[in-house]
């Protein structure tokens, strides 16, 4: 394709207006022969649930509006989930504080702009280039296609959620500001198992946690399904640990009963359900999606409270299940300093965000360049206190 290229960008109202083939081509081409997606959460399966079953809708605050971008002649170059936000909850990137700041200032806030998978901080793509397309004429087209939308409709903000570091590099690149955190990882050194993670650690953190794994199975046993294996009782088990954790630690969770009904049908051999067993009742659960090689922690929840059960079901669990499965990465969803202590390492995360008005623009970049300062300091200090032998 030549400079001179004719491109159209197309507005789709949800997902469900694209063929998933075509979709699937941008977002996980490594899958089109029936392998594993590395980020299902970007598929169209995924993005298709949290919108059908009502957990992203424009009701909830979250209205689709994909990007679909086309050379003239209707070769596909590249499609951009994207989403019109009426307030800031289920992003993980936290900008509440920008948007008090505005509104002080006589600003509208909200609504913005948001490329992000709903209520998941997990890195991953958001220009979705087809395969076969210039990927530098295609995330271009997407770009502009998307701050277009944000400036024909005087919206305050475009904001890229967790995308992956080149990413940012070529936003950055295009003028938008970057933001770096921090989340906690568990990376697989080839270890051959449990055990052999274990011998990397001092003998102090790797005595802990052979406690804490004895402590947690005293009054349970564990119980895991993927696949055909899950069947619609789990779900029913798994929606009631989900409402109590989500009723403790933020009040309304974000998925619908509906979203759990339709991962059963379409989602299920994406999915690693942990669960604790005490006496035929299931007690307590965790919520895993596999990747290609990241097996994704996303929901935990209970009925019962058992010493170190958390750390048994979510982390523990999750590190067995990757070597097993000989998987690279597990990434237990955000924040939690304690994953430090069971062998999760900080990693950074990236974030792109374009901002209208000049003025407000230049008061985040001045805050965006002294929080990156602190989160360096902060993956610095945290990386010299992880369990493993120094040296």
């Amino acid at each position: 394709m030549d400079g001179g290229t004719s491109i159209s960008v197309r507005l789709l109202d949800g997902v469900h207006s694209v063929d998933s083939e075509l979709w699937d081509a941008c977002a996980a081409p490594e899958a089109k022969d029936g392998g594993r997606a590395l980020n299902p959460f970007i598929t169209h399966r995924w993005l298709n649930a949290f919108e059908e079953s009502g957990s992203a809708h424009w009701r909830e605050g979250w209205d689709p509006k994909h990007l679909l971008a086309e050379t003239e002649s209707g070769e596909t170059l590249g499609v951009m989930p994207l989403y019109v936000k009426g307030h800031s909850q289920g992003e993980y990137v936290f900008d509440h504080g920008w948007a008090q700041a505005f509104e002080r200032a006589g600003g509208e806030y909200y609504p913005k702009l948001v490329s992000a998978t709903p209520f998941t901080p997990v890195t991953g793509r958001r220009l979705l280039v087809h395969p076969a397309a210039d990927r530098d004429l295609a995330e271009s087209a997407l770009l502009s296609g998307a701050a277009q939308i944000a400036t024909e409709n005087s919206l305050s903000s475009l904001h890229v959620n967790f995308c992956t570091e080149a990413e940012q590099k070529s936003l950055e690149k295009a003028g938008l500001l970057t933001r770096k955190n921090q989340q906690f990882h568990w990376r697989n050194y080839e270890y051959p198992d449990f055990d052999a993670f274990l011998a990397n650690l001092a003998s102090r953190k790797r005595k802990a946690i052979r406690k804490e794994r004895t402590k947690a199975v005293e009054n349970v046993e564990i119980v895991s399904f993927t696949g055909d294996d899950i069947q619609p009782e789990h779900w029913d088990a798994f929606w009631i640990f989900y409402q109590d954790t989500g009723a403790r630690k933020w009040g309304t969770p974000y998925l619908t009963r509906s979203f759990f009904e339709i991962a059963q049908q379409k989602l299920r051999e994406d999915i690693l359900l942990v669960f604790a067993k005490r006496e035929g009742e299931l007690v307590a659960g965790a919520l895993n999606v596999i990747g290609r090689d990241t097996l994704y922690g996303r929901y935990w929840g209970c009925i019962e409270d058992h010493p170190c059960l958390h750390f048994e079901i979510c982390y523990y669990q999750a590190i067995d299940y990757a070597i097993e499965h000989g998987m690279k990465t597990v990434e237990a969803g955000a924040q939690g300093e304690h994953k430090l202590a069971r062998g999760y390492e900080p990693t950074a995360t990236w974030s792109a965000h374009w901002i209208a008005n000049p003025d407000f623009r230049k008061a985040i970049a001045n805050y965006l360049d002294h929080e990156r300062l602190a989160v360096n300091e902060e993956i610095a200090i945290l990386g010299e206190h992880t369990p493993f032998k120094k040296g």
